[in-house]
């Protein structure tokens, strides 16, 4: 048994420590990722995207001085202690080079635009505040009082509201889609600015929400959008490259 860490006399190897991230479920996310990097390893190698000996070089100067490794037996040492040898090092700081750059031609500043002009619905936001109480009765009060007086709504987030926002009147602030349960999104995103919409039900009916649209937002590119674009982008094509190859975990 290999051992990856001692604690006083008991010694914990390889082959227990996986059977431990795979009994928590943590082992198919590390597999996932390392998997991910791999497919954008050998994508960009098939493009001929390419990686020069001072590109690795640089990179590599920038994780020794991150760590503090000035000098060369310092590096030596400290991968030792990893048990990582040299040209597995320079493996290791290549490929990252070379799903950088696989990654920015798939994310490049022409394939976010389009992929913006095709989907900019999706981008849209709502500034929303809400009202959660105990039971339906109470929602369904609360609605009648709301539609007699909407001035009140903050008033009334305050003063009955259970949610943890009820000290800033029941905002929530800015919303993208997704950021709802799919079937209050639709409701939410289609109402007009001042709607109250709600009562809905939590899945084990403990507690009922009620909403009130403050703004509609039409999407707009800006640097937040664009971060979110390239992560779909990413996962997307993530995805496809997943489709070509058999892959299998043992």
């Amino acid at each position: 048994m290999k051992p990856i860490v001692r604690i006083d006399d008991e010694v914990v190897g390889i082959d227990q420590f996986i059977k431990i991230l795979r009994l928590t479920g943590q082992l198919e996310t590390i597999l996932e990722q390392f998997v991910r990097e791999r497919l954008a390893v050998r994508a960009a190698k098939k493009r001929g995207i390419t990686v020069s000996a001072e590109e690795v070089q640089e990179r590599a100067d920038q994780f020794r001085r991150a760590r503090g490794l000035h000098r060369a037996t310092d590096t030596n040492r400290y991968l030792d202690h990893l048990g990582v040898s040299l040209d597995e090092f320079e493996s290791f700081v290549t490929d990252s080079l070379y799903q950088e750059k696989m990654m920015e031609q798939v994310c490049n500043a022409k394939a976010v635009e389009e992929y913006f002009q095709l989907n900019s619905p999706k981008f849209d936001s709502i500034e929303v505040s809400h009202i959660v109480l105990e039971t339906e009765g109470k929602a369904k009060e609360m609605v009648s009082i709301l539609r007699d007086d909407p001035e009140c709504f903050v008033e009334m987030a305050q003063e009955h509201s259970i949610a943890h926002t009820r000290g800033q009147g029941g905002t929530l602030g800015k919303l993208l889609r997704g950021a709802l349960k799919t079937d209050v999104e639709a409701k939410v995103f289609n109402a007009g600015v001042g709607d109250l919409i709600g009562p809905f039900p939590s899945s084990d009916r403990s507690f009922y929400e009620i909403f009130r649209v403050n703004a509609k937002n039409p999407g707009v590119l800006d640097e937040d959008t664009a971060a979110e674009v390239r992560r779909l982008l990413r996962e997307e094509w993530l995805l496809a490259r997943a489709r070509e190859h058999v892959i299998e975990a043992r």
